[in-house]
């Protein structure tokens, strides 16, 4: 079944399709980064807030409670259309994004709860007109202690992402601007991550074909047009 909902010149979609290694909405070109995290970060990363470091394997986050703030850790990269991949283990964290900025402010994220994983635009000036758009926040079983693999899509004017089977994808105009950096964020105790891959990639020619034939998903929420929670964001 075909549906496109068009709201303030914004494409809003959602999905959940089985995990295949197949193109979506990019397709992967040339390998720009890679760490698979067994000693922790390297000098690339910067850690803004909490404690990163390397734990079983992989680079472990944890929120400390002086911050009054979640951790953060970012990696200046500059990007346009790209592919980031990787895999992440809650251990005992409240919710963990994998967040996308411009050079100046917050451009997009997928964000991950035991519940739940949402796709969304960023607020991009807080104060200003810009809002947030939710493409998608969809009923999740992400349970403690295992591994699941996180992607981030991201060509011309779309953003498509993707935790194990679920998938959101949606369009706004600052998706098209150049991409300064990521990272990873922690809410509560800790979260895990792993096996990070980056690719520059291409829009896939055959997505306009493609996401018209994914099948519906039913997201537990759906909206456009307002922000989330007020929380300040990295």
């Amino acid at each position: 079944m075909k549906r496109t909902l068009f709201l303030s010149a914004l494409l809003l979609s959602a999905f959940a399709v089985r995990a295949e290694d197949k193109p979506l909405l990019a397709i992967p070109g040339k390998v720009v980064y890679e760490n698979t995290f067994a000693s922790g970060s390297d000098a690339k990363w910067k850690i803004a807030k909490g404690k990163w470091e390397a734990s079983g394997g992989a680079l472990r986050g944890s929120e400390k409670p002086e911050d009054k703030h979640p951790g953060v850790t970012r990696t200046e990269m500059k990007l346009q259309d790209f592919i980031v991949q990787y895999e992440v283990k809650l251990e005992g964290a409240k919710m963990t994004t994998l967040s996308i900025n411009a050079a100046k402010g917050h451009m997009a994220r997928i964000l991950i709860s035991p519940t739940s994983v949402q796709v969304q635009k960023d607020d991009s000036d807080h104060e200003g007109p810009d809002k947030a758009v939710i493409f998608a926040r969809m009923a999740a079983d992400i349970k403690p202690g295992t591994w699941h693999t996180v992607r981030l899509e991201m060509a011309g004017d779309t953003m498509l992402g993707k935790v194990d089977d679920l998938v959101a994808f949606g369009s706004n105009d600052a998706f098209t601007k150049e991409k300064a950096n990521f990272g990873f964020t922690v809410s509560g105790e800790s979260v895990d991550v792993r096996n990070l891959k980056v690719w520059s990639a291409t829009k896939n020619p055959e997505w306009d074909s493609i996401k018209g034939t994914l099948p519906k998903a039913t997201p537990a929420v759906a909206t456009a047009g307002k922000g989330g929670a007020k929380k300040k964001k990295e």
